[in-house]
């Protein structure tokens, strides 16, 4: 019954993000223009740099929350309401702490909001509102939506998402129509802290309805702190960890332009729109299986375990190898129709960006296993990538410009990644001998090749008669490619890859 309960929540999950995602874009696709003609570009520009502003402050959460998440999984499964209520006490402590340190650096920030805007066309009061409307606005996950963490950990983030989804959604359009009727800055900001306090206000409510028994106490959590160090210590590791993904993110953009060009960074820019926008739509679907990954390991069996990472490493090569393939075959061309021709980069680099892609979508799996286990502990791993990835963009930057700037992050994520990480798993986690990643990996590999081999042929076979133009060549190129990689992928991995089959005829089961 518990793997029932992980896989259908896991679904859910999925399902939630999906819907969630695409309402999203639809509504931010038709707002979009509304802000821009009656607020003005300036002054959505505003408000982006403030989210950017605070953005920066949040970093010093980083790891707190995901440490909160792993201790949690153990008691969840135990059921054991009395530690959850301690943890989530300490929690409750922690992010007070957190809170107040980022409003109080908020406030000194506000201090210098005249040298970051020093030539604007709005008043003092709209930017200080503004400022002080976004802070207020973040400080409520600090304050008062902590608890979430549960419904992360106990897999029903789908709660979290839904109603987030729906406040967001509802203010978007609301603004919308009040920009449309008052053409008002501050009745725009005002809704920012307005929602955000609604949001907050039906979190409560729901997690009281799933959790009657829960009972936190922040001034019991700071006594308590004490008393699971493990927090403390996961806290620091993984503070390590996202900050060493968080520096190469910001560096990548800055070596484009040092060791290429500043227009260059444009056309690269554009590129990395795209493959961001879908990697982080796979994310919100695929990620949904992290808990339920914390819960199995719980759980203890070792074999189920095993068998549940092979079936998840065949499914994401699965989805990452035909989204990565499309993704190279339709790019170039869809560059070309959408902005022209001289926006469109070599397919050498068009081809480096999808392995970029492809090798962030699939990593997943390890990492979502790893933090299963706990395994932070190797805090010397970011800052060996964030190396390598400096010391070989700059240098294959110097040699073969953007190519060779695409090749230091590609060259960090292998070594690190998919050498160190896997053996990390396999030998403190699995206790297997690592070789088995590597066989599982490989076989998953050939599989991808066999299907995009066909792919392209078929695909060369079915084409050639095609004598269209423009948005039409590119929408007919993109529904035959996708059709056809879709087919030779699924049945390649259907019938060559029992993991897959497996993990295929499960899904197949259960929503059935």
């Amino acid at each position: 019954m518990a793997k029932e309960s992980r896989v259908k929540k896991s679904l859910l999950n999925a399902k939630v993000n999906l819907i969630c995602y695409f309402v999203s874009l639809l509504v931010a696709f038709f707002t979009r223009k509304i802000f821009l003609d009656q607020l003005g570009t300036e002054f959505i520009g505003f408000t982006s740099t403030l989210q950017s502003l605070l953005g920066f402050l949040n970093l010093a959460e980083l790891g707190v929350g995901s440490a909160i998440g792993y201790v949690l999984y153990k008691p969840i499964f135990d059921d054991d309401h009395n530690k959850i209520n301690e943890i989530i006490s300490v929690f409750g402590y922690l992010y007070r702490c957190i809170g107040l340190f980022i409003f109080g650096a908020g406030i000194v920030l506000s201090c210098f909001l005249p040298l970051i805007f020093p030539e604007t066309t709005f008043s003092w009061g709209v930017i200080y509102f503004g400022f002080y409307a976004y802070l207020a606005a973040s400080m409520l996950g600090y304050f008062v939506n902590y608890k979430q963490t549960l419904l992360s950990a106990d897999q029903r983030n789908y709660v979290v998402t839904g109603y987030f989804q729906a406040a967001t959604t509802v203010k978007v359009i609301t603004q919308a129509v009040l920009a449309l009727t008052f053409n008002s800055f501050y009745l725009y900001l005002t809704l920012e802290l307005v929602f955000g306090i609604i949001n907050s206000i039906l979190l409560q409510w729901r997690i009281n309805i799933a959790y009657p028994w829960l009972q936190s106490d922040i001034r019991l959590g700071k006594k308590l702190f004490k008393k699971y160090p493990e927090i403390s210590k996961y806290v620091k590791q993984l503070f390590v960890h996202k900050i060493g993904g968080f520096v190469q993110f910001q560096l990548s953009p800055f070596l484009v332009y040092a060791y290429v060009s500043l227009p260059m960074v444009a056309l690269y820019g554009n590129y990395t729109l795209v493959t961001q926008r879908i990697q982080s739509f796979l994310n919100a679907i695929l990620n949904s299986t992290g808990a339920g990954v914390g819960n199995l390991i719980s759980e203890g069996n070792k074999q189920q375990i095993w068998r549940v990472y092979r079936e998840l490493l065949a499914f994401r090569v699965f989805i990452a190898g035909f989204c990565a393939v499309s993704i190279f075959m339709l790019i170039g061309g869809f560059i070309s129709v959408w902005l022209g021709e001289e926006y469109r980069l070599p397919q050498l680099v068009a081809f480096l960006i999808c392995v970029q892609f492809f090798m962030a979508i699939v990593r997943e799996v390890t990492d979502q296993f790893i933090f299963g286990y706990g395994l932070f502990y190797d805090v010397w791993a970011p800052f060996a990538e964030s190396a390598i990835f400096i010391i070989a963009s700059m240098v294959f930057g110097l040699l073969y410009g953007l190519p060779g700037v695409l090749a230091g992050p590609l060259l960090s994520t292998f070594i690190i990644i998919y050498l160190w990480k896997p053996y990390f798993l396999f030998s403190k986690g699995f206790h297997y001998p690592v070789h088995l990643f590597w066989l599982v990996m490989i076989h998953n590999m050939i599989t991808l090749l066999i299907a995009t081999v066909a792919a392209f042929w078929l695909y060369r076979l079915c084409i050639g008669a095609v004598s269209l133009k423009g948005w039409t060549l590119w929408i007919v190129q993109s529904v035959v490619f996708a059709m056809i990689m879709g087919v030779c992928s699924l049945l390649c991995f259907y019938a060559l890859n029992s993991n897959f089959r497996s993990f295929a005829n499960r899904f197949v089961k259960k929503t059935r």
